[in-house]
């Protein structure tokens, strides 16, 4: 640190002296001397391009600046001691604080995964990384903070196939293509979706669930994390597939649904497993089948929605860690090698496993290629649901 701080203090200098050489157009005049402006100053018409102030005096000291391109002076006080500013600044990550931003409210299954390896990265890295949730827009208010942010690996998103890929389907026009704004860190957790319904409804099973909601005029309310999530998507699939009349009930987070959902608010909901598996355990919702389109190898007493008689039904989630698109390199290999040493722990895993995810971790660009599929598997899933944003 004291040799970065002394090529910082010798960078500053050198600045000064630039600065110095900016000379009055009299004394310029009288010497011959030309000065390249900075683009923030006035330019005198017939200014050079090159820095060139010859015989420049100050306090009997005599100065010689051989001519030298704009290009070489900004790039030369890049290198101190001969290892490059930005190598030594990517050594030394993570200076500050690192955020994790959630793009969904607290008590969802995101939420629940970045609270659960935040420890980890700190022990690690030394610095706190802080779970920030900032739900709206079916995920894509946090997701583009991310995206605008700066690429120093300070600020990374914690990340779903609801505002991945699903939202990104549903309402196209965020201004950006996901694939090319972020980068991939780490695939992190699979999350099953499953279809839950409040007590009072009295239903058991899919096939009472699609008898109860033929025989009520007007159809059922469902509830989901959010517009272009992977539980709207998986509702409305069931809709389609079922051909039932069902009307989307969209909160900001799989959190945020379950108290509507208990209380009978909305009876039915389409949410992430881990988000409903504890309330189910404990009685207070009937948990009646999983999306996926076998049954998960940590809740094998749960059947698939296609057992119940839907066919051609399976959606799943996803947990992946991500950065701004321009992230360097070696800072997302270092996250992502962390990443992968806390998803090992058997701890870590065992909770997971618990709460009905599993751990799936992939290397950032196994995971970018894993991000391009998913968009060629769901659109035209997307399309033939006819899902339009709310």
């Amino acid at each position: 640190m004291d040799r970065l701080f002394g090529g910082l203090l010798t960078l500053r200098r050198l600045c000064q002296n630039l600065a110095w050489f900016r000379m009055d157009t009299k004394y310029r005049a009288a010497n011959g001397a030309r000065l390249r402006l900075d683009d923030n100053l006035p330019r005198r018409s017939g200014a050079s391009d090159d820095i060139m102030a010859q015989s420049v005096a100050q306090s009997g000291v005599l100065c010689m600046l051989r001519p030298l391109p704009r290009r070489a002076v900004l790039a030369a006080p890049l290198v101190i001691t001969g290892v490059p500013l930005t190598a030594r600044a990517q050594a030394a990550w993570p200076e500050r604080p690192v955020t994790l931003i959630v793009p969904w409210a607290p008590g969802g299954s995101n939420d629940v995964v970045a609270r659960m390896v935040a420890p980890g990265l700190e022990s690690r890295f030394g610095q706190p990384f802080v779970v920030e949730n900032r739900p709206g827009g079916g995920g894509s208010l946090g997701m583009g903070m991310v995206v605008r942010a700066r690429p120093d690996g300070l600020t990374l998103l914690i990340s779903s196939a609801s505002n991945h890929v699903f939202h990104p389907l549903i309402s196209p026009d965020l201004g950006y293509q996901v694939p090319d704004a972020l980068a991939g860190v780490a695939m992190m957790v699979d999350v099953p979706n499953v279809v839950a319904a409040t007590n009072g409804l009295g239903v058991n099973s899919i096939p009472e669930l699609v008898e109860k909601i033929r025989a009520t005029r007007g159809g059922v309310a469902f509830a989901s994390s959010g517009v272009g999530s992977s539980n709207h998507l998986a509702g409305e699939l069931f809709k389609l597939r079922a051909n039932l009349d069902m009307t989307h009930v969209p909160y900001r987070g799989g959190g945020q649904a379950m108290p509507d959902l208990i209380g009978g608010t909305v009876p039915v909901g389409f949410l992430n497993l881990p988000t409903v598996s504890g309330p189910a355990a404990a009685g207070r919702v009937k948990l009646l089948a999983v999306g996926s389109d076998t049954r998960v190898a940590s809740r094998p007493e749960i059947p698939t929605v296609q057992e119940g008689g839907v066919p051609n039904y399976a959606v799943r989630s996803w947990t992946g860690l991500f950065a701004p698109k321009a992230t360097p390199a070696p800072i997302v290999e270092r996250i992502s090698a962390a990443m992968k040493e806390i998803l090992e722990q058997p701890a870590i895993r065992g909770r997971l496993v618990d709460g009905g995810s599993e751990p799936i971790w992939s290397s950032p660009a196994d995971t970018d290629r894993f991000v391009v599929s998913e968009y060629a598997r769901w659109q035209p899933v997307v399309k033939a649901a006819n899902v339009k944003p709310e």
